[in-house]
């Protein structure tokens, strides 16, 4: 039986003062809050709320704020009443329709006494609230948002908590900022939140540069907040005028996280680079954190003329001279004071990615200097981190153990189509669920709308219409996402097309690759300019790279094709069948449509195999 209510007064000094006289629960018992107007909302709480809201009604900060809202339950406690608190802030920071006040003091994710059962409550209490329009979406709605998945108001993993903590009490040490060594680097696998970690970085930094004498006054926070300590008027002094950008390489996630910074308060939309913005810019920061370092370049050709005449002309305005041996990393050095990197070393997906050696030897300086943290917990894919290191070692042809997962779908498809429905069906019960490909085809489409680019089974597809946000894009569904679309992102399911660029090697019992069949043009080209020539060996690693991110994408499953026979037959014993979801034979969509067979867009991998 549900036992809490939610009351809503003004928030004005007469509503407040009688509040205790209503309710003696108001002066001594455990209660969360909401103090809101029209645009912005503020989460708190409190074993004494009557006496917080008239802290809160003294200072200037919550001025603008009109309405209160109290949840009361008999049956909180301390605990319960810290984990609601973050419960809302958590989905607040994913809702469109306020602006959440919230600093980044360190959401509490303790564990505590039944709290299955008080989370269960949590989730009756957001849906009161929804419909009193504290909400305007649903829970699943919610988290399947960008905003949400990439919001700086998360509570983070021991893990992840102790990373972050080590990096801002080093980076507030003055003798720490003052000798500026090497990089700070944050290492993890896919999925284990280094995202998160960067956006969680920037926000606390910017909140503690920026926090007003309501967000240093102690009497206002008995949370136990985790990072709390760090708001203090020495700190705030120290990183008063804090100049800090976020560097993402890649296109298409910087424009999501774009997106969140815009609509996330005391941060700003500028604040999320490129790293020829950085090179070419004029400012110096004092910190620059980049996301997915893995992917900074190095001297090569780039995907147009105007980035490689950009290249050497950034060269040339920070080094004096036009050297092709300097690289977007040395960019990154030469204008910050300090750099925080997260990366992923097996996450390389071309040529044109600083080497894995590069990585190497400053994982290893940054391990002697204590500046180097790893990520372990995976908090994608429900598999486990025991998951990741099985997918990649199918693809280095180590023949592991077969090993099921019985928190996660893992299937393979022998007919396109099937699997294509079973995705459309999983997206109209989770949402998110997309298909997504090794660039083992033409991209025909981009200058003839109406062609196929991939044809199997005598079904047609298209690959992605955009490279921007395509995973929320409206067509979607009936598309193929490219690694370059979806490398960072969560997926609930993912279906993936293994091509024909890799294939059985019988005669050497392994995977192996297929230059014929990679049409990825940047991903395979040699690069003169540097006197490197990538032979098939080297390019099978960055292939292996790419079916390995694609195959971590999702949360709740991943469903598997592979064109190539023997390589198909050869990883059939590491998934379970595909069940063929039902497809309604009235319903007519508009991509992904059974096709006349065009033989000139079959595989090659015939002839590959017969190159052997």
């Amino acid at each position: 039986m549900t036992s809490f209510e939610i009351r809503s007064y003004p928030f004005n000094k007469d509503a407040i003062a009688i509040l205790p006289q209503s309710d003696d629960r108001y002066a001594n018992w455990p209660a969360v809050y909401t103090l809101r107007n029209n645009k912005s909302i503020y989460v708190g709480e409190s074993g004494n709320v009557a006496s917080r809201l008239q802290q809160h009604l003294a200072k200037r900060a919550k001025e603008g704020l009109k309405r209160v809202q109290i949840v009361l339950d008999d049956k909180f406690n301390k605990s319960a009443a810290l984990d609601l608190e973050s419960f809302l802030i958590q989905y607040l920071g994913g809702e469109r329709q306020f602006s959440l006040l919230n600093r980044n003091k360190g959401i509490v994710d303790n564990n505590y006494f039944e709290r299955d059962e008080y989370r269960r409550v949590f989730r009756e209490i957001f849906e009161e609230l929804r419909a009193q329009g504290i909400f305007e979406r649903t829970l699943p709605e919610i988290e399947n948002d960008d905003l949400f998945k990439l919001s700086p108001f998360k509570a983070l993993t021991p893990e992840q908590a102790i990373a972050v903590e080590d990096v801002v009490r080093g980076f507030l040490d003055p003798q720490e900022r003052e000798q500026a060594g090497g990089p700070i680097i944050v290492e993890g696998e896919p999925g284990t939140g280094k995202t998160v970690v960067a956006i969680y970085l920037m926000k606390l930094l910017i909140d503690i540069a920026t926090a007003d004498d309501e967000d240093l006054d102690t009497s206002l926070d008995d949370s136990d907040a985790r990072f709390a300590e760090f708001f203090t008027e020495e700190n705030r002094e120290m990183l008063r005028g804090l100049t800090i950008g976020l560097v993402i390489p890649q296109q298409s996630l910087r424009a999501s996280v774009t997106e969140v910074f815009k609509r996330t308060p005391y941060l700003e939309k500028s604040m999320v680079l490129d790293p020829f913005a950085v090179g070419a810019g004029d400012q110096h920061y004092d910190v620059l954190v980049v996301d997915e370092a893995h992917r900074l370049n190095r001297r090569a050709n780039q995907p147009s003329a105007m980035q490689n005449t950009r290249f050497a002309e950034i060269n040339q305005k920070l080094f004096g001279d036009g050297e092709s041996t300097h690289t977007q990393w040395d960019w990154i050095r030469a204008k910050s004071r300090h750099q925080i990197l997260l990366l992923d070393r097996a996450q390389s997906v071309r040529p044109a990615d600083l080497p894995t050696s590069v990585w190497d030897d400053m994982v290893e300086t940054a391990r002697s200097e204590k500046r180097h943290h790893r990520l372990e917990s995976q908090l994608r894919v429900r598999a486990g981190s025991g998951y990741i290191d099985y997918v990649r070692s199918i693809l280095r042809s180590e023949h592991p153990e077969v090993e099921t997962f019985p928190n996660y779908e893992l299937a393979m498809f022998t007919d396109l189509r099937q699997m294509h429905e079973a995705i459309r069906a999983k997206d109209a019960e989770f949402g998110l669920s997309r298909l997504v490909a090794g660039y083992a085809w033409k991209w025909v489409s981009r200058k003839d709308p109406a062609a196929h680019d991939i044809v199997l089974d005598g079904y047609g597809l298209q690959w992605n219409r955009t490279s921007k946000d395509w995973i929320n894009s409206k067509t979607s569904l009936e598309e193929v996402g490219s690694i370059h679309t979806v490398q960072g992102y969560d997926l609930n399911y993912a279906g993936v097309i293994i091509g024909p660029d890799l294939y059985w090697n019988e005669k050497d019992q392994r995977i192996d690759f297929s230059r014929e069949n990679y049409f990825d043009a940047k991903g395979k080209e040699n690069n003169p300019r540097l006197g490197i020539t990538y032979e098939d060996e080297d390019l099978l690693e960055y292939v292996r790279n790419i079916y390995s991110v694609l195959l971590s994408r999702a949360i709740r499953g991943t469903f598997v094709y592979v064109c190539e026979p023997g390589l198909r037959e050869r990883l059939a014993p590491y998934f379970t069948p595909g069940a063929p979801a039902p497809i309604a034979a009235d319903v007519h969509y508009p991509r992904g449509r059974r096709v006349d067979y065009a033989p000139e867009s079959a595989p090659a991998y015939e002839a590959a195999r017969g190159q052997e």
